[in-house]
């Protein structure tokens, strides 16, 4: 994962004091946009992030598998940027306990929002987490436990650049997306570093700065790698606006 100085960072025609807002990025720039950061080292990628950001950069995250890569970078460029983590309730024992690893050890500035309803309390009325054949229960579920806190955090944050780990080989609606993307249930820039960074690279970077992973994760919202919450999905917008 170089860091070597690529350039351009971003095309010379696309104004930076457009760039905060992202229902104001036509097409054609946003095409040109991550044609110019392609080539980027993620590091660069992070600090023209938040270069943008007018103060108001955070970075999301949920602390699965290679989520100390993109809190490192963000650290480095933002050391008090704020992390957004929705606690669901039904995190495994090692998640928790990675994320306090983090959190110690990167100095994070975590900003974290629970449901308004404890997993207990979820559990007892509505009965077992959704399986992966139960769409709208796994809908109703993400609502409620993941969705709504989620939006909480960002109305109560108001990012206008929302930094995130996506990268296309999670899931078949991430692989739509590029490094930039107009969020359009949040209303803020998306940027996502690591988008085309691959499994090596980001096993040579937490080498190199001796930085902890964890496997023991599951996302009870999805319940296959390969669904989407709704965070970054059309159909989590009714949800998080109610």
């Amino acid at each position: 994962m170089s860091e070597k100085p690529s350039t351009p960072l971003y095309p010379n025609d696309v104004q930076k004091s457009n760039l905060s807002a992202s229902s104001r990025i036509s097409p054609s720039d946003l095409a040109r946009l991550n044609a110019g950061l392609r080539h980027a080292s993620p590091l660069e990628i992070v600090r023209w992030a938040v270069g943008q950001a007018c103060g108001r950069a955070i970075v999301s995250t949920n602390f699965r598998p290679y989520e100390a890569v993109v809190l490192h970078l963000a650290v480095q460029v933002q050391p008090d940027i704020p992390v957004l983590w929705v606690d669901h309730g039904y995190n495994r024992p090692a998640t928790y306990q990675h994320a306090e690893e983090l959190r110690n050890r990167l100095k994070l500035n975590l900003k974290a929002y629970l449901p308004r309803m404890t997993a207990a309390h979820r559990d007892a009325v509505h009965g077992p987490i959704p399986t992966v054949d139960d769409e709208e229960g796994l809908k109703r579920f993400s609502a409620l436990m993941k969705l709504e806190p989620f939006q909480r955090g960002m109305r109560e944050l108001a990012p206008t650049v929302w930094i995130t780990a996506l990268r296309p080989v999670q899931n078949p609606n991430r692989a739509g997306l590029d490094i930039v993307s107009p969020d359009q249930n949040f209303g803020a820039l998306k940027v996502s570093p690591l988008f085309y960074q691959t499994d090596a690279d980001l096993e040579a970077y937490l080498a190199q700065h001796r930085l902890p992973n964890e496997w023991d994760y599951f996302d009870p919202a999805k319940a296959d790698e390969k669904r989407e919450c709704g965070l970054h999905a059309a159909w989590g917008k009714p949800a998080v606006n109610a």
